[in-house]
């Protein structure tokens, strides 16, 4: 049975990012009308606690509109400031060195541009 989601809108474009045990989906889809959201998707390994073997992936999704899209975008930039402003871009214990730290390039999403993410075992698609 298809989702209510998937019956009223179709992919047009995707990226992921993996860290670690999560992987964040980007998801630019479109509605039957012809308008354009994105949809933000953590997906995160769990393990079985009821002592059965296996794991599980748990999701959790944030629907973005465009009329929201540069508010969100301030929102996110300005938090990222804070942080490197207080904390700088160190790491943090047990995470491993992304491919893009210390390299960003304001124009370019695929050298850290806009939001320069320190994230383990990072994938560009």
């Amino acid at each position: 049975m298809e989702s209510s989601e998937n019956s009223k809108s179709k992919m047009v474009f995707s990226k992921s990012v993996r860290a670690g045990k999560r992987t964040y989906f980007f998801d630019v889809k479109e509605t039957r009308g012809g308008d354009y959201y994105i949809v933000i998707t953590e997906s995160k390994k769990q393990f079985k606690t009821d002592g059965s073997p296996g794991h599980f992936f748990m999701k959790s999704k944030i629907f973005l509109y465009k009329e929201d899209f540069d508010k969100f975008c301030d929102a996110l930039s300005g938090v990222c400031e804070y942080i490197r402003k207080e904390k700088g871009l160190k790491q943090l214990p047990g995470e491993g060195a992304s491919e893009t730290a210390g390299s960003a390039d304001p124009g370019n999403p695929e050298k850290g541009g806009l939001v320069d993410f320190n994230f383990d075992d990072l994938d560009k698609v």
